[in-house]
């Protein structure tokens, strides 16, 4: 396996529901050019390729001067435990080094959980002070 990383690349909209169905991300997947579209207007956006098969991406959003914040993350299921995903998260956030505020959300899963503390990130209760997560889904 021969993973190559690409860069804000051209991404059709087959590959990326066919990944994202892959991680049974479903409610993406439902509206297929709202996908393709919020993935258009990220702020950047890296890809992984095993060949010409779209194996992982990960994309931020933000003003990338005071904030960044990982979006989404996904590797298929038959690539994970190759690095991949600690790639992507790597190569994402790579020119925001210098931003204070990288943010994300997740699932409740002790996997997912341990990446993104493996990564340097903390959830909020562990902060030193005090903060506050609101959120409002449609």
């Amino acid at each position: 396996m021969s993973i190559t990383y690409r860069v804000d690349a051209p991404l059709e909209r087959d590959a990326i529901t066919d990944l994202y169905a892959a991680v049974q991300w479903s409610t993406y997947t439902q509206d297929p050019e709202r996908l393709e579209a919020a993935i258009s207007a990220s702020l950047r956006v890296v890809t992984a390729w095993d060949g010409v098969f779209l194996v992982g991406l990960a994309r931020v959003v933000g003003d990338g001067l005071t904030i960044v914040y990982l979006q989404d993350i996904l590797v298929a299921p038959e690539h994970h435990r190759a690095g991949i995903g600690r790639e992507l998260f790597l190569r994402v956030f790579q020119p925001y080094d210098d931003v204070r505020q990288k943010v994300l959300l997740t699932d409740d899963e002790p996997g997912q959980i341990a990446f993104y503390r493996a990564m340097g990130f903390s959830e909020v209760r562990d902060l030193k002070h005090r903060t506050s997560v609101f959120m409002k889904f449609a």
